[in-house]
């Protein structure tokens, strides 16, 4: 008797865990639509968050390059007050150098006003060129004092 009764209970146990751990289908694809739904949300967020700090980091580098476009321009300005009191000879040929790097220095800064926001990867690629572009004109630059100086 004693062994029909565990039986029983052990039975009933079991059975009772069954159904209460058992759901319907129907609640199980309403769950997954929950889920599906959150982490579409946090997907939206996400890509915001990344726009916003491409965004921010464009717009930190457009800061930083066009300060020094205009301390390269300040530079330019400076040669050529220094090169008006030199020979003629010389002076058209600091002239003709000095033209050369004016325009490579308001070509970058076309370049970067022309510059729209795309993808990161083009971003960075575009921020490496760019930054590029930058050092030769300030070696440039400084090649030309340097030059300037010796002669």
């Amino acid at each position: 008797m004693k062994n029909k009764i565990i039986t029983l209970a052990i039975s009933s146990f079991i059975v009772g865990t069954m159904l209460t751990n058992c759901q319907s289908s129907a609640q199980k694809v309403d769950e997954a639509k929950i889920k599906v739904e959150d982490a579409n949300e946090k997907v939206v967020e996400a890509k915001q968050e990344l726009n916003q700090a491409l965004k921010d980091s464009i717009q930190q580098f457009r800061n930083e390059s066009n300060e020094k476009i205009s301390q390269y321009d300040k530079n330019i300005a400076e040669f050529k007050v220094r090169i008006a009191k030199e020979k003629k000879a010389t002076k058209a040929e600091y002239e003709k150098s000095l033209t050369k790097l004016e325009e490579k220095n308001s070509d970058l800064k076309k370049k970067l006003d022309d510059y729209k926001e795309d993808s990161k990867e083009k971003w960075t690629s575009f921020k490496k060129e760019f930054s590029h572009d930058m050092d030769e004109l300030g070696k440039s630059l400084k090649d030309f004092t340097v030059k300037n100086v010796k002669k």
